[in-house]
């Protein structure tokens, strides 16, 4: 599994390919591509690469599926005994970022494509076998009733 940490809008966030991330607001607009450069480490197939502070060569590319504003946080604020109170609220802006690929020095490492044909190497056989239990289930269960007598 191929798998990155990034920093982006003063955060580190762990990315795979494949996968969509909240994130704070960027400036590009919805499905448009994204590179994001501080890539702070980089694992590929049991190799770690850990930058100082980033990995050279590094690039984690993404497309922006959405803005949208995130949940309310409420913040209370109440002085005892002195009739004080105040309320506010804020929502925070989000860019939903799904993640493309992984690349460093120019190689791929990861990719959205790599991630869907190995996710259905091995849904493939887990639905034939349920259908055959269902199969073999229900054969079972008519021999077994009693025939209906007329």
């Amino acid at each position: 599994m191929t798998y990155a940490i990034i920093e982006t809008g003063g955060k580190q966030v762990r990315v795979e390919p494949g996968r969509f991330y909240d994130i704070e607001l960027l400036t590009a607009q919805p499905d448009e591509k994204v590179s994001i450069n501080a890539v702070l480490l980089v694992q590929h197939d049991g190799n770690v690469t850990v930058g100082q502070p980033t990995v050279e060569g590094a690039v984690v590319e993404g497309t922006v599926m959405r803005h949208f504003r995130d949940r309310k946080v409420l913040v209370y604020k109440m002085k005892p005994k002195k009739k004080t109170r105040k309320k506010r609220g804020h929502r925070q802006e989000v860019t939903r970022l799904m993640i493309d690929s992984i690349t460093m020095n120019g190689s791929v490492l990861g990719s959205t494509t790599e991630t869907a044909s190995t996710e259905t190497q091995t849904e493939a056989p887990v639905a034939s076998t349920d259908t055959e239990t269902q199969t073999e289930a229900f054969v079972a269960s008519t021999e077994t009733e009693a025939p209906v007598a007329e």
